[in-house]
């Protein structure tokens, strides 16, 4: 199906290249929710709502896909991806696999004060949820877990779920804020700080297993 109604998206500036505005719209877009998965946007149709040309579109477009966000459609423009519930069970389990055991064993690690560091972050998220902003939610959240990923000391495990969390963040956001639950969701970044302040490992892999176990619970209601 390719859309034919308007986005609402703002207007390209000058602050940034056309092409890293233009990919910032649209990726405010996706995670609002106002371009659907399955749906196919044709870039000279954006361009004109941005009031530029078709080429950075198709660059942003091109930027989009290489994260897994979109997928070209020969002749048409470009997919919105679709993920099945196939995948976002995988998805989680990857997750689960990495993210869990490697934030507990920060706990061991006597980081009280790089923990910390990481508290407006998760202070941000709060903030953000609250207001229903979710594209600084979305920023702030992959954000606040790349930077505690990246106490770890390994590069290739913080790119991988970086690119895990990139591939599903667009699922359920929505539905979190509307509930009014997304704050809920936000506030387990917080909880999870003093977890792994106090060196208790056993919580924060509880914290971390039911923070990405709601996120599919969401990702199921979709």
């Amino acid at each position: 199906m390719v859309a034919e109604d308007r986005l609402d998206l703002p207007m390209v500036g000058e602050r940034q290249s056309l092409r890293e505005q233009v990919a910032h719209a649209l990726r405010a877009a996706l995670i609002t929710g106002e371009m659907r998965p399955g749906v196919v946007y044709s870039a000279p149709v954006l361009a004109a709502q941005f009031g530029v040309s078709a080429t950075p579109v198709r660059e942003a477009m091109l930027d989009l896909a290489k994260e897994g966000l979109v997928e070209a459609v020969r002749n048409k423009g470009f997919r919105v991806t679709e993920l099945s519930d196939r995948d976002l069970d995988e998805l989680t389990e990857i997750r689960q696999l990495i993210e869990v055991p490697t934030v507990a064993r920060l706990a061991d690690s006597a980081r009280a004060e790089e923990f910390e560091r990481l508290r407006p972050v998760a202070e941000e998220i709060v903030s953000a949820s609250e207001r229903g902003d979710l594209l600084a939610y979305v920023d702030a959240d992959l954000r606040f877990h790349v930077e505690l990923l990246a106490l770890c000391g390994n590069a290739h495990l913080v790119s991988v779920v970086r690119d895990l969390r990139t591939r599903a963040r667009l699922y359920g956001l929505s539905q979190l804020s509307e509930r009014g639950t997304l704050a809920d969701s936000a506030r387990e970044h917080l909880a999870l700080l003093d977890a792994l302040k106090s060196g208790d490992a056993a919580a924060v892999s509880q914290i971390m297993e039911e923070h990405i176990g709601h996120v599919r619970g969401i990702w199921a209601e979709h």
